[in-house]
């Protein structure tokens, strides 16, 4: 039985080596669940093209959007495993199983972690007629007038919208969710004033805060960022433990030979460590990561869990 067991072991071994010697076979399919053009879709096409080079093989962006990402999500987790095709993964494959009640995927049991590539930071923005200067001001301008003060988001359950439910959740503060259909729009509507605050995207923030239009009070992420280096992060201006990321990874539909999974991470790796890479996602606000399937794993573990208790608490419903 030993010996059986071991020669059927060897010839999977062999069988899977095989099958990442030959990989790829045909162009690799990135599936985008978002339209083309925004942060996921710009860190898809940064990494896909140079990627593509290193493969030896075209890397085709894919944007299917729809149902909060997951029709871009099951289209990949359908898919056959054999690592021509895989997703860019944002925080929603993470929170949706919380947010969504007819969910078909369970993350750990339909897909294989490869790395989490680039992070971006929230930005706690307000209207300049907004009586705060910082994060302290904030939090006791809205203890003082609980509900009086509303803030905008891309909808109900997307990054923004839950980066600053932790946000009034952890303060111990009130203000009104208005919800909007793209973050675009939301941050049209602070500058005009028609809103008093948001968790808006660095990207998106930046050239607002720069001219004057919007005021910057904090950092979503545990650092600084390097595009606002004077900008203290949320937690160091008076929310301690305060932490909300945005992120961009790359997974597979699990059963993809663990061989593939490597390769695919040691050229991302590759691709993320060459200057002018790095140089384009920090012009885009992007930080390139870079961690291990297994790293990336257990992060995927720890968001789901993070929001999915805050997504309880708060009695949060996606429309």
């Amino acid at each position: 039985m030993t010996r059986r067991y071991a020669a059927f072991s060897f010839i999977f071994l062999w069988a899977t080596a095989a099958m990442a010697a030959d990989y790829p076979q045909r162009p690799v399919r990135l599936v985008v669940p978002y339209s083309a053009g925004g942060s996921t879709d710009t860190v898809a096409r940064i990494t896909g093209a140079r990627l593509a080079e290193r493969l030896g093989q075209p890397v085709v962006i894919d944007n299917r959007t729809g149902a909060g990402t997951q029709i871009g999500t099951e289209i990949v987790r359908d898919a056959t495993p054999d690592g021509h095709i895989l997703l860019m993964a944002t925080p929603p494959l993470a929170v949706n199983p919380s947010l969504y009640a007819n969910v078909s995927y369970v993350v750990e049991r339909d897909f294989a972690a490869i790395t989490n590539i680039a992070g971006s930071s929230n930005l706690l923005v307000v209207h300049p007629t907004m009586p705060a200067a910082s994060v302290k001001e904030l939090i006791a301008l809205l203890k003082a007038n609980p509900g009086k003060y509303n803030y905008g988001s891309s909808g109900v359950g997307g990054a923004g919208h839950l980066a600053m439910a932790l946000f009034t959740g952890m303060a111990g503060v009130e203000a009104l969710h208005v919800p909007y259909k793209g973050g675009a729009p939301a941050v049209a509507d602070l500058v005009a004033g028609r809103l008093n605050m948001m968790m808006a995207n660095l990207t998106t923030a930046q050239p607002h805060i720069r001219s004057g239009r919007l005021r910057g009070l904090g950092v979503g992420k545990a650092r600084r960022s390097p595009l606002f280096p004077e900008m203290p992060t949320i937690a160091e201006a008076g929310l301690k433990g305060y932490e909300a990321n945005n992120w961009n990874g790359l997974v597979a539909p699990r059963g993809t030979p663990r061989a593939v999974i490597e390769r695919l991470h040691k050229d991302i790796v590759a691709t993320l460590q060459e200057p002018a890479i790095a140089e384009r996602m920090a012009r885009g606000g992007l930080e390139p990561i870079g961690d291990t399937p297994a790293e990336f794993a257990q992060y995927l573990k720890a968001e789901a869990a993070k929001w999915g208790k805050l997504i309880k608490a708060a009695g949060i419903k996606a429309e």
